[in-house]
């Protein structure tokens, strides 16, 4: 299938060129229909993949605008900064996956569904408008965050790919730092981690984290010891894991607390200004990882867009993952995944499908379908999927799932949960890959060594070279749009 954003003149319309060169344009006088996908994450990725596959040249065109050149599969981020898959194979290029999609790098900076544009701003240069006929406004979810003191300063959170690999190098160097000093204090602040919410991304981020600091310890700190380290897990509420019973909760709570870990439950974080973490229980101890994994939260893109949105700021829809206003369907708007309140047909009257990557691949599949159906004059199906369950890592070889309420703990459980992630991540290029690394790590001790050089590279270079001001007539304007 081809695709085009270009918000081309009247005499333009329609004409797009294909990577073979062939030129294709308005057939038997119809134009194609000009899709929009606004985001590229589960949603955006794979409900593009399936229309270029779906849908014919004539029929429509596809484009996807997103300020990254990759989809990040979310739950391989505790694998990557664990050292156990390489990063790169954690993301999936856009232009490699969606060969007959038009790809825009930039950030989508209004909507205007009644002319049925979008303003882009691309990553570098003017503003564009993008005309379309349907869109699907799926651009995910950020960090929910707290006005907590010293949170903005010290806390990183673990949503990309930039930032799983940035705790990774984080953490390696604090073992250095803790191995070269004499000083007792700077080693308790560089050996305390503290990781705040105790759903899948925190539980499986410390858990992971934790796994891969303790071998390195073991094997390369003769300076360190295990017991050293002190890791926190601080959840407000008293449980772990929502998304499984409370005996998978708790059996998870048991296997951490045997590794040694700090779990405070029905704890909140209180201020961590200059790194002194202050918890609701009273305790307050100091740290340099702060890590924030408490819940999501609607994308703040969203509030540039003319579309209706519920009280928590997300896109109204109905079952069929079109955007409604009250009881009227906005014609030609989707949604779907965390930034979308689509009802869950399988739950009590008034439940929402939950914002997890296991619904957002399976919305973008029948979200896809039911455009193709609009396009080909039938009407669009409902969304409907009874949660399958829920695997979790907790480390190598160690792992909870509970799917189609069969529960499963340990090895097992950490097995199924490598060959469910195997299976969903997009592309016979990545699976293959990550299989790689998996199979290799059997053989070969994990990597332990921070490229925190990474996160400033400049910095060496900068402060061997003179700083010479150019003159005032020669130095360059600001080009617009650079960010």
């Amino acid at each position: 299938m081809s695709c085009s954003s270009q918000a081309c003149p009247p005499s333009q319309t329609g004409l797009l060129t294909r990577r073979s060169g062939a030129v294709k344009g308005i057939v038997d006088g119809v134009r194609p229909q000009r899709i929009l996908v606004v985001g590229a994450g589960h949603v955006g990725l794979y409900a593009a993949l399936r229309m270029s596959k779906k849908l014919r040249a004539r029929e429509a065109e596809v484009t996807v605008v997103d300020p990254n050149p990759h989809m990040t599969y979310q739950p391989f981020l505790p694998e990557a900064s664990a050292g156990n898959i390489s990063p790169r194979h954690a993301v999936v290029p856009l232009r490699r996956e969606l060969r007959n999609c038009h790809i825009v790098a930039g950030t989508v900076t209004d909507v205007s569904h009644d002319r049925k544009v979008a303003t882009v701003q691309p990553i570098i240069g003017p503003p564009r408008e993008i005309e379309y006929d349907h869109i699907i406004v799926a651009p995910g979810s950020v960090s929910r965050t707290l006005p907590i003191p010293g949170l903005r300063e010290h806390g990183i959170g673990f949503k990309t790919i930039g930032e799983a690999i940035y705790l990774r190098n984080h953490v390696l160097d604090q073992l250095d730092v803790a191995a070269a000093t004499t000083d007792p204090a700077v080693r308790e602040r560089a050996l305390t981690f503290v990781f705040v919410g105790g759903g899948y991304a925190g539980i499986e981020a410390v858990a992971e984290m934790e796994d891969m600091a303790h071998d390195a310890v073991k094997r390369y700190y003769p300076e360190l010891s295990v017991d050293d380290m002190h890791w926190v897990l601080v959840e407000a509420t008293n449980r772990v894991l929502p998304e499984v019973d409370r005996d998978m909760g708790a059996y998870t709570v048991q296997v951490l607390l045997k590794r040694k870990l700090d779990i405070r439950l029905g704890t909140r974080l209180e201020s961590c200004v200059d790194g002194i973490v202050k918890l609701s229980d009273g305790d307050s101890m100091p740290a340099d990882t702060i890590v924030w994994t408490a819940g999501v939260k609607p994308s703040p893109m969203l509030d540039f867009v003319d579309l209706p949105k519920d009280q928590r700021g997300r896109l109204t829809a109905n079952a069929s993952l079109q955007i409604v206003d009250g009881d009227e369907v906005v014609e030609g708007a989707w949604t779907a995944g965390d930034c979308a309140a689509v009802p869950d047909l399988t739950g009590p009257p008034g439940a929402f499908c939950s914002p997890s990557a296991q619904h957002a691949v399976r919305q973008a599949k029948q979200l896809a379908d039911n455009i193709r159906s609009v396009i080909r004059g039938r009407k669009p199906k409902e969304y409907k999927h009874k949660h399958a369950g829920s695997v979790a890592s907790l480390g190598l070889h160690k792992g909870v799932a509970q799917v189609y309420g069969i529960k499963l703990t340990g090895i097992i459980a950490w097995l199924m949960h490598r060959a469910y992630h195997l299976s969903r991540i997009p592309s016979t290029n990545r699976k293959v890959r990550v299989l790689i690394d998996w199979t290799l790590a059997l053989f070969l001790r994990r990597e332990t060594t921070s490229l925190g050089q990474l996160h400033d590279p400049k910095e060496e270079f900068t402060d061997v070279t003179p700083h010479i001001p150019a003159p005032p007539a020669e130095r360059e304007p600001a080009i617009a749009g650079r960010r």
